[in-house]
């Protein structure tokens, strides 16, 4: 989720994001799944699930294309512990990433991800 606020935002600011940090985030999960002892044929399975969510994250996150607004079905279908978008733990949930988006938008986009790191609820 983290991620994919911050590709739209790169996308909203027309710059583009670096291929190598992209490239890395997927190897950092492809090694972790091996030190976790999965195999060849079970990394792979596990990849190309972990990307179909992402990209389903990453294409529907927000519900407008000109303000980000969580898009509630899509959390309910990956979080299913948040129950439904009137509890109070979803309620937090939404505003921690609508505060999240906020945040790194007002930041550069060359130090962006390093930045991310300093947000705070």
């Amino acid at each position: 989720m983290h991620f994919s606020t911050i590709l739209i935002i790169y996308k909203f600011k027309k710059v583009n994001f670096p291929q190598n940090s992209y490239d890395s985030l997927f190897d950092s999960i492809e090694n972790n799944l091996r030190e976790l002892g999965l195999g060849d044929v079970a990394v792979n399975k596990k990849m190309k699930i972990l990307n179909k969510i992402f990209y389903d994250i990453l294409l529907k996150i927000s519900k407008s294309k000109s303000v980000f607004e969580l898009n509630s079905e899509l959390v309910l279908k990956y979080f299913a512990d948040l129950n439904n978008s009137k509890t109070e733990k979803y309620l937090f949930f939404e505003r921690y990433f609508i505060n999240f988006y906020n945040f790194c938008f007002e930041l550069h986009p060359e130090t962006m991800i390093k930045d991310a790191l300093n947000f705070k609820v």
